[in-house]
């Protein structure tokens, strides 16, 4: 009896273990034109498929041993998924961290609370990790708010140096035109000098050209 127990324990020991070995098990499908070690370079060098084991050594405490081919067909979707720019799985997992998050500051702020007055280096660590863990809510809702609603500061800088650049043309416009007015009024000026002549006491004086004559109603003028 004690024998056949044991034949059925050992039995069922293989078989747990060949199910282990076929869930750790990746099959390498060859294509024309790759050769067998080319394929198994580039599935171990894919970021989706060494993601995925780092996914399923942390989860296996929590779901157990995940079939490696079945965790890498479903990481490969959720990736599809962000390429064809579906982000809704994102703001799912952001989401929920963020929700995971604020329940580990309560949580250690409740413990840093019981220990207030009585163990005060228990209180500042409690503390100091619940605060942590407050700001790194904080940081992914803002990035989620970022993915929902994504800000244009690139099109408003870009604005802006547009904007500049037709300030400066019209400076530059208006100083041109400034110089331009004071060139014709320089040549204004030389203009007028010509009609200033030097006179016999050292002053200037107008010269008109001609002798004006005297006007009828000033008869104590003669002409000059």
């Amino acid at each position: 009896m004690q024998g056949k127990k044991t034949a059925a324990s050992k039995a069922k020991s293989k078989s747990g273990a060949s199910k282990a070995s076929a869930a750790n098990t990746l099959t390498v499908i060859e294509k024309e034109g790759k050769s067998r070690e080319r394929k198994i370079a580039e599935l171990g060098l894919s970021p989706v498929v060494a993601n995925t084991i780092t996914a399923r050594t942390f989860g296996k405490g929590t779901f157990g041993e995940l079939d490696l081919g079945e965790s890498i067909e479903v990481m490969r979707e959720k990736t599809g998924k962000v390429k064809a720019g579906d982000l809704s799985e994102v703001e799912e997992t952001l989401s929920a961290q963020a929700a995971a998050l604020d329940a580990i500051f309560n949580e250690l702020a409740r413990r840093a609370a019981l220990n207030l007055g009585e163990y005060l280096p228990a209180t500042e660590t409690y503390l100091r990790l619940a605060l942590k863990a407050q700001a790194q809510c904080r940081a992914t809702l803002e990035t989620l708010a970022e993915v929902k609603f994504p800000k244009a500061a690139t099109f408003v800088r870009q604005q802006n140096v547009a904007y500049q650049q037709q300030v400066n043309n019209g400076d530059a416009g208006s100083k041109a035109t400034s110089t331009h007015t004071h060139a014709r009024t320089g040549e204004n000026d030389c203009e007028q000098n010509k009609l200033l002549e030097d006179g016999s006491n050292g002053g200037t004086h107008l010269d008109t050209g001609t002798a004006t004559a005297a006007g009828g109603s000033d008869s104590t003028v003669d002409a000059v």
